[in-house]
């Protein structure tokens, strides 16, 4: 399973199936019941099916950490991932702006024009 961000039950032991699926993405843990004011329990990233890091805190760090996470192991972008890690790398980051894709760039036109 492709997904940036994916939310889990309280339940971890329900939840090892999906983390074993899961190619690499971010995962909340917030109480079936929660209110959405509510901060949750826990905030972590997944990698290659393992949750290689728990406890971010908030989800701004723990996607500035996975995008860490995949420059430090050289990892490629997933396929059906690879527009949305372009944006925040290119775009949002500013990293490399200068090679843009077409549907990026597109993008980055309509966003500040």
């Amino acid at each position: 399973t492709f997904s940036l961000f994916r939310n889990k039950d309280v339940d971890f032991a329900s939840n090892e199936a999906d983390i074993k699926k899961t190619v690499l993405g971010i995962y909340v843990v917030k109480h079936e019941f929660a209110d959405t004011t509510e901060d949750p329990e826990d905030i972590g990233i997944v990698l290659e099916g393992v949750e290689v890091l728990s406890g971010l805190g908030n989800v701004a760090l723990a996607t500035a950490m996975l995008l860490g996470l995949i420059y430090s192991l050289n990892l490629t972008y997933p396929q059906e991932l690879h527009y949305t890690f372009e944006v925040l790398q290119k775009i949002i980051l500013e990293l490399d702006s200068h090679k843009l894709s077409a549907k990026a760039q597109a993008l980055k036109t309509k966003l500040f024009t």
